[in-house]
């Protein structure tokens, strides 16, 4: 397997240098060829990457399927080999692509799990704001769902990116590409209550004094740090659903569609590519899609 790890260390130039992708995105790419490279090892297949041919690869897929690998999963999978040998080909390394008739599995249109207004707001009201965390988990989650950030977005949000005067913040998404998110009242409330009551008592290490969000020890929080959070709060809450960090981006997403948000705006406001990654939150009729996102959201209300 040396010459595999050999590509893969170029491949993996190439995503950070050529293709700006984040190192989640970059670890995800390569964690699809090491499942590949797995299964050769596993059926003794001693292949290079130029000897890999179509049914090399429509075994694999029969044998991630019968392992109980979704078919979201699946077609993730495929995306990350169809790149490399992308790359293979880009870079003059091989002159045929295995992947060319290599299909993705049909995926249906279930929509993302979503929260309630009601439950959003039970989650925030098991809050104990007696402890020195809960000013800051508050704010956290009125952000997640004011702005439909990535929790990465979240847990590096930096308080010079926060415009209060313009209602904007500034995000640094996927691929490092930034956007600027409209913040709503309820939002920049809660995180000024934070930062200026609670925040201010942490003795913040050198090089953090600048993110919003921190833990005890005065470092910026993790993103496990954020799943557990929410995780418990909404067992607290009675919550029996599978809930994450981006279960309130999905949220936000959709009830800003199911108010009548044009749906080109909420792309922007989500960082998507592709308005096609958006339009897995609606179904409605594009007439209706045609004020601003602002105007719509549960959380724009003035204070």
């Amino acid at each position: 397997m040396l010459a595999w790890k050999g590509y893969l260390g170029s491949f993996k130039n190439y995503l950070r240098l050529e293709k700006s992708l984040s190192a989640n995105s970059i670890e995800a790419y390569l964690l699809d060829m090491e499942k590949l490279m797995s299964y050769f090892e596993y059926k003794q297949l001693n292949l290079r990457p130029e000897q890999v041919k179509l049914e090399h690869l429509q075994d694999f897929l029969r044998w991630v399927s019968e392992l109980g690998l979704s078919a979201r999963s699946q077609a993730r999978l495929i995306s990350g080999i169809k790149s490399f040998y992308k790359y293979l080909i880009l870079e003059n390394y091989q002159k045929d692509d295995p992947t060319d008739l290599l299909d993705s599995p049909k995926l249906g249109t279930k929509l993302p799990e979503t929260l309630s207004t009601e439950e959003i707001d039970a989650m925030i009201n098991q809050i104990d704001l007696s402890k020195g965390e809960g000013e800051r988990n508050k704010a956290m989650l009125e952000t997640l769902y004011g702005c439909g950030l990535r929790v990465s977005e979240l847990t590096n949000l930096k308080l010079s990116n926060i415009y209060v005067d313009e209602g904007f913040i500034k995000v640094s998404g996927k691929g490092e590409k930034e956007r600027l998110v409209p913040i709503g009242s309820q939002a920049l409330k809660q995180i000024s209550i934070y930062v200026n009551l609670a925040r201010v008592h942490l003795e913040i290490q050198r090089g953090f004094e600048d993110y919003v969000f921190l833990n005890r020890r005065g470092k910026i929080l993790t993103r496990t740090m954020v799943f557990l959070i929410i995780k418990d709060l909404a067992v607290k809450a009675g919550i029996h659903k599978n809930i994450s960090p981006h279960t309130f981006r999905h949220s936000f997403a959709t009830h800003l569609v199911e108010g009548g948000a044009n749906l080109r705006a909420v792309q922007e406001m989500l960082g998507h590519e592709s308005i096609t990654t958006t339009e897995i939150y609606t179904h409605l009729d594009r007439n209706y899609l045609k004020e601003e996102i602002l105007l719509h959201h549960p959380r724009s209300v003035k204070f």
